[in-house]
């Protein structure tokens, strides 16, 4: 019967706490309480091995804490990635990124030389994603645009006085002024025919008398067929229909 050797029961147990002292560095080396290894994934390729505490660096001088960058004309700086879910620190979802200032400084800047400075997409975007929310109501340098779909505020105020029309016409039927408006004519005793640029059939109109003996009152309606045109009647004080020079304000 074969009967193991107190020598060589006693070399056995040094060759395995021998061996356990050499694996352990390496074992630790794939977590926790390691260098940061460069050109390699840290802590380890395995993905079920990972840093289960926030690993910190942390600086006291002038300048930054840490600098990431790379020369290459195609490589970026620095990528961060998470895996948080919506509503961000309110709902106890931290950011995948999160600069803050705890004192009264900035807590980002931006700066690029080209003339894009970058781009925020959210989801497929359309009218229900926003790009960010803010707290602060005051007035944001270099964001409060003068144009709107390419076009300057002097530009928007005229599409929308463009919108109203008027014309402003004589007792002959003479037109003397107006937006919009063409010509006009005196086609019987105070019955006028005023003529626009576009459709103003299904818009809203009003006449006005004008002149300190104009007491009379002044009527509007469209003519059949003539979506350019309007017709207008004016009255003298009696209500008889009389010549008077008058305005005429159209609204689309």
């Amino acid at each position: 019967m074969f009967s193991r050797s107190p020598s060589r029961a006693v070399w056995m147990a040094a060759s395995a706490i021998v061996l356990a002292i050499c694996v352990a560095p390496f074992a630790l080396a794939a977590g926790e309480g390691t260098p940061v290894k460069g050109g390699a994934r840290n802590p380890s390729s395995n993905g079920s091995i990972a840093y289960t505490k926030e690993t910190q660096i942390i600086a006291n001088n002038s300048t930054y804490g840490t600098r990431q960058s790379n020369k290459s004309s195609n490589g970026g700086g620095a990528i961060y990635g998470c895996r948080s879910g919506e509503g961000g620190s309110p709902k106890g979802n931290n950011p995948c990124i999160r600069a803050a200032n705890i004192a009264k400084g900035f807590a980002f800047e931006f700066d690029s030389r080209g003339t894009q400075g970058g781009t925020i997409t959210v989801g497929n975007g359309g009218d229900t994603t926003v790009p960010f929310t803010t707290n602060a109501t005051g007035v944001a340098t270099g964001l409060n645009a003068d144009r709107v779909d390419s076009k300057s505020a002097s530009d928007i105020v005229k599409d929308a006085q463009a919108l109203n029309q008027f014309a402003s016409v004589s007792s002959t039927g003479t037109l003397s002024g107006g937006r919009g408006a063409t010509a006009a004519t005196r086609t019987a005793a105070g019955t006028y025919t005023v003529t626009f640029a576009g459709d103003v059939s299904k818009c809203g109109y009003s006449a006005t008398e004008i002149g300190s003996t104009a007491a009379g009152a002044a009527s509007v309606d469209t003519i059949a067929n003539q979506p350019t045109q309007l017709s207008v009647v004016t009255r003298d004080n009696t209500g008889a229909i009389a010549d008077h020079q008058f305005h005429l304000v159209v609204i689309c």
